[in-house]
């Protein structure tokens, strides 16, 4: 049986590689899912539908279309560990974990220490708060293997 994990958030470093590489190496059935990771073709998601004069209506309009994307793979996993990066404010990731939560959708954050005054209500709802990648493996290891 395989276990289905969605990996929300932070898209400018390689975290979700780090943590797909550590569940392989610990030999876990896992099958990782994300959003898109290319921030252009994130952009230009709803482009197809006819491009907006207005570039709020473009970032609506292609939002909606990624929200289709998120929202299955949100619903369709066993856990989802979402990710809040150093450099950019991620609102996504944040609506990511209440949905997680209204949902009653296991969710784990990963996070450095400096930010968690701001995700304090996110990090409440959370399973767990990890620092690292390999926090999360294992965090991954135990509810798989335990």
């Amino acid at each position: 049986m395989s276990f289905y994990v969605y990996l929300s958030g932070e898209i400018h470093t390689d975290w979700r590689e780090e943590i797909q590489q550590g569940a392989d190496a610990a030999g876990l059935d896992i099958v990782f899912t994300a959003p898109v990771t290319d921030h252009g073709a994130s952009d230009a998601a709803g482009d197809h539908l006819g491009k907006p004069a207005d570039g709020f209506w473009r970032d609506h309009q292609s939002s909606k279309v990624n929200a289709i994307r998120t929202r299955t793979m949100i619903e369709q996993a066993d856990l989802v560990v979402v990710r809040f990066g150093e450099q950019y404010k991620q609102w996504n990731a944040a609506f990511d974990a209440g949905y997680c939560a209204a949902l009653a959708k296991p969710y784990i954050t990963l996070h450095s220490e400096d930010i968690v005054h701001p995700l304090k209500e996110v990090d409440a709802q959370a399973q767990a708060w990890c620092t690292t990648t390999d926090q999360v493996v294992e965090t991954l290891r135990y509810v798989l293997k335990a």
